[in-house]
């Protein structure tokens, strides 16, 4: 059974999560406060985490880095900000996904299972591309032997391109076969996730993966 913490504050909006995400089948433990969502989040197995920004003690966007730095269980920003800047920055930091509130509960659990699906699917082989080799079991990634630290949300986006190595997939076409949802607006989700792709695969080495076709959109680069 998958396993959710929802750390928010609001006791109210917290019960309401919880309720819904009983009714369908998940496991929940809560936190009101940013210092325990924390702990808990570091120190128990959770299979996503639901957080909200705005938090006593500690912040969303401290937890999501320190978050970060332990393990990749996928997280959901719950904010009332909603300016661009706060999403990308969010994304940036290491956030799987973003939804502004006042939100919809059943949107909530729509893009539950959408991370969860990126996340949980299995598959048994591996993928190789150049030095780039996918763990598809094990949903890792290595280059030259070294394991790479993706989200679930890169992970998602490496492995459709490595299966797919001769392809340019437009920006609304990578956005909605990885997020699971239909790409409404342009916004900077997809330049965020490949340009912390681009970084992460630059500490490993000097050659370069992925590549703006311009007019068009990402392709690996062979």
């Amino acid at each position: 059974m998958n396993k959710i913490l929802i750390i928010e504050d609001d006791r109210t909006i917290n019960g309401l999560l919880r309720s819904i995400m009983e009714k369908n089948g998940y496991a929940v433990d809560n936190a009101y406060n940013g210092i325990d969502g924390l702990a808990m989040g570091l120190h128990e197995d959770y299979s996503l985490i639901l957080l909200d920004l705005m938090l006593p003690e500690k912040t969303g966007e401290d937890i999501v880095k320190e978050l970060r730095r332990a393990h990749e269980t996928p997280i959901i920003v719950l904010s009332a900000k909603s300016e661009a800047c706060n999403r990308v920055e969010l994304l940036r930091l290491g956030a799987d996904d973003y939804i502004t509130k006042p939100f919809d509960l059943d949107e909530v659990l729509l893009r539950i299972q959408a991370v969860l699906r990126r996340t949980l699917q299995q598959e048994t082989r591996d993928i190789s591309f150049r030095e780039l080799v996918i763990k598809t079991d094990a949903k890792r990634v290595f280059i030259n032997d070294e394991e790479l630290a993706c989200t679930a949300t890169e992970y998602a986006i490496l492995e459709l391109l490595l299966k797919n190595p001769a392809r340019i997939f437009s920006k609304r076409t990578l956005y909605e076969l990885v997020m699971g949802e239909d790409y409404l607006q342009e916004d900077n989700t997809m330049n965020v996730h490949i340009s912390n792709l681009r970084r992460k695969i630059a500490k490993y080495t000097d050659k370069k993966y992925i590549e703006t076709v311009y007019g068009m959109g990402y392709r690996l680069i062979n």
